[in-house]
């Protein structure tokens, strides 16, 4: 029993550790006001940098990466303790084994998910692409490190962080399905992908519309 309210546990600090709302934080502190009334309503980093400016901006997207990477480093120290424990009594070390890459996966999506739809700001947050960027670091820095190049090479191409962050999303999904990669990685990745790019329905419309905003240009309303 103790084995399993751990693994709960641990779903609940990942989902609280993505709730943490950086950006929202970020308007309140240095703006004075609620961040989802401006901009596009996000409380990610590119709201934050066309409502405070890109040092606010920088903050956030760090922050919201790290939010990431530390709940796959939770995850992995957990399953590294838990056959050292002497409170929990866990299975066998070969079932540990098979059972951590599925920690991660929980735990990458519990994080997400929070980033998402913070406990803090009545369920609402930002599009996750950050968060889901630090869960690829840490769980598959290939995988992680490909994904921010398409988001680099797109956003400094087109000028638009949307359609990076959605190029960046697919192109994990492609590669963690084309490396070597254990299934519950492949499906983390797939699943938070998806995720991802459901977030961002709005600026899909705006940008099969033409309205979608660039980088450098004036703040719009929306």
């Amino acid at each position: 029993m103790a084995f399993w309210i751990a693994n709960l546990v641990l779903l609940a600090a990942a989902y609280l550790l993505g709730s943490i709302p950086a950006g929202y934080l970020a308007g309140r502190l240095l703006g004075g006001f609620d961040i989802r009334a401006r901009g596009s309503g996000s409380t990610g980093a590119t709201n934050v940098l066309r409502t405070l400016g890109w040092r606010p901006a920088l903050a956030v997207l760090l922050a919201d990466v790290s939010k990431g990477a530390a709940a796959v480093a939770l995850a992995r120290w957990l399953y590294a303790w838990l056959p050292v424990s002497p409170l929990v009594k866990a299975p066998a070390v070969h079932d540990l084994q098979a059972w951590a890459p599925w920690a991660v996966c929980l735990a990458g999506l519990a994080v997400l998910l929070g980033h998402g739809r913070s406990i803090w700001l009545n369920f609402t947050g930002g599009k996750s692409a950050a968060t889901g960027l630090g869960v690829l670091l840490a769980m598959s820095w290939p995988v992680g490190l490909a994904a921010a190049t398409a988001f680099v090479v797109a956003a400094a191409v087109f000028r638009l962080v949307s359609l990076g962050s959605m190029l960046a999303a697919l192109t994990a999904i492609v590669l963690v399905c084309a490396l070597e990669q254990p299934v519950p990685y492949r499906l983390l990745v797939v699943a938070g992908g998806v995720y991802v790019i459901l977030r961002h329905r709005a600026n899909i419309r705006r940008l099969l519309a033409g309205t979608e905003p660039r980088l450098g240009e004036p703040k719009r309303r929306v």
